[in-house]
């Protein structure tokens, strides 16, 4: 399809990248870059360069580094390393065309870029997101009673989100124990029980008490929370992290926290219903527009959008550890909004103005409004 006047203000909207990680600050070998541009393995004999994402980096990001579309894989990490992470993160970052980051930094088993750099290097305002799990480990890494523990946890937790900066917090409950749980308030009682369980064997927060006790401490805080969903690496068990098995819990909660529901796929449509039938719930396809490729990435948004409220699409990457994941994300996702909008309008299904104005709420307004950022609009037209 021939862009048409959603394609020309899309591609100049400044975005909202409302859930990203760092980029790495060294220059990876093929080796390492191919590590960081899956969520699997790289196995023997198969390359993640020979899978959707891998090849759209070397057709949509290979040109930012003045090379060929499609160059090859060696070429392109060639390339990169030539240029240094330092330069090869600005191109990146600045092509995504974000105004503002919200960065999880829970998550760094690389030496990445903070919050700061990552503005820096965009030229951006970046802003962070703290990761619920990440401080009750180290509450228990700091040595801690189980009857202490509850106490201790909700201070350290209103200490974080305390700091300049802090916009929101984030939990990897669908990595630890997926959303099968009781929807209830734990008691004190319990909390402490489960506490001495878990300070006992230490590792990892993965007690299913405590994991309850930490949503619903999220919100007490009265933060935006953001909620891994669907996609994620081999630590997920798939069929437990359908968000709709959420469903009670967003009752009992219900009118309390914008609650964020991020990648989703493949559970786009059940996270679009929890959007229509909740007033906080909001959705994004983050992390799943550059893995499925820009020529995908129309029909992922198309399925969300069936009946999601427009008020409640949001734009995020989830990119991490590589910069060109920040590009693509924001490319796809320019690229697939536009051609869905504009298809709607060239079948006078939506208006014109209707179409930028939604385009212009899912990529930058929605967010500003959840999570009361500064350059909001001054109204809805």
């Amino acid at each position: 399809m021939a862009a048409g006047p959603v394609h020309e203000r899309l591609a100049a909207l400044d975005l909202v990248d409302h859930h990203c990680h760092g980029a790495v600050t060294a220059d990876p070998d093929r080796a390492g870059f191919e590590a960081l541009l899956t969520e699997g393995e790289a196995w023997p004999g198969v390359s993640p360069f020979d899978s959707p994402v891998g090849i759209a980096v070397r057709r949509h990001c290979a040109p930012l580094l003045d090379l060929p579309r499609h160059a090859p894989a060696d070429v392109y990490v060639a390339r990169r390393a030539e240029l240094g992470a330092a330069e090869v993160n600005r191109r990146f970052l600045r092509a995504a065309g974000a105004g503002v980051f919200c960065v999880d930094t829970g998550f760094a088993p690389h030496p990445v870029t903070g919050p700061a750099e990552l503005a820096a290097a965009a030229g951006a305002t970046a802003y962070e997101v703290v990761r619920l799990e990440g401080v009750a480990e180290a509450v228990a890494a700091g040595g801690v009673e189980p009857d202490a523990y509850a106490e201790a946890f909700r201070t350290a937790v209103w200490a974080a989100v305390g700091r300049p900066g802090v916009v929101g917090v984030k939990s990897v409950a669908a990595y630890r124990t997926g959303f099968d749980l009781d929807p209830a308030r734990p008691s004190p009682a319990e909390v402490t029980r489960a506490a001495g369980r878990w300070l006992a064997r230490g590792g990892r927060l993965d007690d299913a008490v405590l994991v309850r006790e930490l949503l619903w401490t999220a919100v007490d805080l009265g933060r935006p929370l953001q909620l891994h969903t669907g996609f994620g690496d081999a630590d997920i068990r798939m069929h437990r992290v359908d968000p709709t098995l959420l469903t009670d819990w967003l009752h009992l909660t219900a009118g309390t926290i914008p609650v964020l529901l991020l990648h989703c796929w493949p559970y786009q449509r059940q996270a679009a219903y929890l959007s229509a039938v909740f007033e906080r719930v909001h959705l994004d396809v983050g992390l799943t527009l550059h893995h499925v490729g820009p020529a995908r990435a129309g029909a992922i948004l198309a399925e969300a959008l069936e009946i999601t409220p427009f008020r409640k699409l949001l734009y995020s990457s989830d990119a991490y550890g590589v910069a060109e994941f920040h590009h693509l994300g924001a490319f796809a996702f320019r690229r697939g909004l536009a051609g869905l909008l504009q298809e709607r309008v060239d079948a006078d299904e939506m208006s014109l103005p209707d179409a930028l104005r939604l385009a212009r709420w899912a990529g930058r307004d929605n967010a500003r409004r959840v999570y009361g950022l500064p350059g909001g609009p001054a109204d809805d037209g």
